[in-house]
């Protein structure tokens, strides 16, 4: 079951250096006009192609952001 972390929470494992993939799901062009530090790009249109090359290992701690009103 997936579990919400909050902004603050992310931030923290941010600054452990914990061991897990940071993935933002918003198109290329958000991606790449700002993203937080490691995060890698998967696209909401690029989901069924991609997710399997991108996140190989179904064990890893993954945390998805995309963008948020607030």
């Amino acid at each position: 079951m997936p579990k919400t972390i909050s902004r603050d929470e992310l931030k923290q494992k941010i600054d452990r250096k914990d061991d897990f993939l940071l993935v933002e799901t918003l198109p290329a062009t958000a991606y790449h006009h700002n993203h937080l530090p490691g995060a890698i790009n998967l696209p909401p249109d690029s989901v069924t192609t991609i997710a399997a090359q991108l996140l190989p290992d179904k064990s890893a701690d993954i945390v998805v952001y995309c963008a948020s009103p607030t």
